[in-house]
């Protein structure tokens, strides 16, 4: 039977040592006032320390919520998360220092790690992060020095590879959800994602661990729906209301219906980009679409597509998808990312990742930080800071076509866009075709390998990906070869055909990309 708690007696609960799995993506679905009251009593006593965290995605506001309250040295021993970066710099510093033991998985595996441990089936076996820096033959997905312990191996099974990622014991469940009834049941009706707080409150039950909710509002007994019910009272042995500055859908609002498909909004007209490097690499990028199309779209670069494709008046035939679990309606960035506004469909995390795992997407477009010769991208770590890998290897592996998007070079690159040809104007500081990336996020052998369909679009460059690396296939108009590719990158690519890129491309109306989607369908 459920006991109705207030967030300060949390803390008592926890013991010295103990492993806490955390629903939550940013401040979505976290129980951040149980974070918080640990971070003071640590503060003020001592303890709980030497704890472990297990976070499925990267839960925090970038500055001194979610992961944040954790990172202090003592307190935490290990963590095992997608993503770092939302953790703020006290986290960062926390890991850069070998303060603690840090861990980055891809968030697949810790989406769908619960439902093993639920089971009592042992740990996750998948094929996810083969070739990668969480393949334990390049790192094991250790992030600094201070991670000696190998949580994942490989295991051969039916005469092929797999990794196992080590399931963790958990003591403590931290979920949150919308209303309880004086029985434990949990709804989530004001969630905008469902972060699988049942498999992640069965997965402590079934390790001897305890389970504590937090929520917004407390019902009378026998008064919620069935079927609006997500997580069984049975499961749950602690509960607490949260002060409302800690109950959030985001950092931005307390709660936007148009997140949940409570409300339908009006959404305006995506505004069309303006002629410049990024709509470039987005129109060039769009020539692949087909009629039906189920899109996953990276932050940043990649969200031009979606801005060309209502330009262009192909929108209404592609779906957009978030590894969270929203498919259909436009997905939100900033500190709503995760949401989408007016969802078709919300899908729980670990389901999501089932769908991205066996295949269902399409076509993914992701952002491009750096490549090397044989293929392989970066975006995970830079200057030996972790930022994390979130769902990025988890998409890109089993994607049925992959595009990297980004400019050719960083750091100050200004071009202009004229007369259906592209003009260097200032080059970039920095570049991101060099000789090794600093960690191989997705790995170039292994895409070669399954025939996986892979491209590297920038303004100036498309590549594609062969069994011997990287090849040039088309460069742009008023785009010198030499002074303008080769002599900005650390490797020369393979060369066969390099053609030049479509002029129509280059003008300030393509209006082609209704014709080519019809003719691929």
């Amino acid at each position: 039977m459920v006991r109705f708690i207030d967030a300060s007696d949390v803390p008592a609960l926890i013991k010295d040592g103990d492993t806490l799995y955390t629903t939550g993506m940013m401040l979505a679905g976290l129980a951040e006032g149980a974070l918080v009251e640990l971070e003071k009593a640590f503060l003020a006593t001592g303890h709980p320390r030497d704890l472990s965290f297990y976070t499925p995605v990267g839960q925090g506001n970038f500055k001194d919520k979610g992961m944040a309250h954790f990172a202090h040295e003592g307190m935490t021993k290990r963590i095992v998360a997608a993503h770092y970066g939302v953790g703020g710099p006290r986290l960062a510093e926390l890991v850069r220092n070998n303060q603690v033991e840090a861990y980055n998985w891809p968030q697949g595996v810790l989406a769908t790690m619960p439902r093993q441990l639920a089971g009592r089936h042992g740990g996750v076996f998948t094929k996810v992060g083969l070739g990668t820096f969480v393949d334990p033959r390049r790192g094991g997905g250790k992030v600094n020095a201070r991670a000696c312990e190998d949580l994942v191996e490989v295991r051969h099974l039916d005469g092929e590879e797999y990794l196992y990622f080590k399931p963790p014991h958990v003591n403590v469940a931290l979920i949150r959800g919308t209303t309880i009834d004086e029985r434990g049941n949990l709804t989530l009706e004001r969630e905008g994602v469902m972060t699988d707080p049942l498999a992640i409150a069965q997965a402590a039950r079934a390790c001897g661990g305890i389970v504590i909710a937090q929520v917004e509002q407390v019902a009378k007994a026998g008064t919620l729906h069935p079927k609006q019910i997500k997580v069984p009272g049975v499961l749950i042995d602690y509960a607490f209301v949260a002060r409302p500055e800690h109950h959030t859908q985001s950092e931005k609002a307390h709660f936007n219906p148009a997140l949940t498909g409570d409300l339908k909004v009006p959404t305006s007209q995506i505004a069309a980009l303006p002629l410049d490097e990024r709509k470039v690499i987005a129109r060039r990028a769009a020539i692949y679409l087909q009629p039906g199309d189920v899109l996953n779209l990276g932050i940043g670069m990649p969200e031009g597509v979606a801005a060309v494709a209502a330009e262009e008046g192909v929108a209404d035939q592609l779906t957009l998808t978030l590894e969270t679990g929203p498919i259909g309606g436009v997905p939100a960035g900033g500190f709503e990312f995760g949401h989408s506004v007016n969802p078709e469909v919300i899908v729980e995390h670990s389901a999501q990742f089932d769908f991205y795992d066996g295949g269902g997407i399409d076509i993914a477009y992701l952002g491009l930080a750096q490549a090397d010769a044989q293929g392989n991208v970066n975006v995970s770590k830079f200057g030996g800071r972790a930022v994390g890998c979130g769902g990025f290897i988890n998409i890109t592996q089993n994607a049925k076509k992959v595009a990297f998007l980004g400019t050719f070079t960083a750091g100050g690159l200004q071009v202009t866009v004229e007369d259906g040809r592209l003009r260097i104007v200032q080059e970039g500081k920095s570049r991101k075709f060099i000789h090794h990336v600093e960690q191989v996020t997705f790995s170039g052998h292994y895409a070669a390998s399954v025939k996986q369909p892979v491209l590297y679009i920038t303004e100036r460059a498309v590549f594609r990906l062969r069994s011997a690396g990287l090849e040039l296939i088309e460069i742009a108009p008023g785009i010198d070869l030499e002074r303008d590719v080769l002599a900005h990158m650390d490797f020369v690519p393979l060369m066969r055909d390099v053609k030049v890129m479509d002029a129509a491309l280059f003008q300030p109306v393509w209006g082609r990309l209704k014709e080519l989607v019809q003719q691929a369908g």
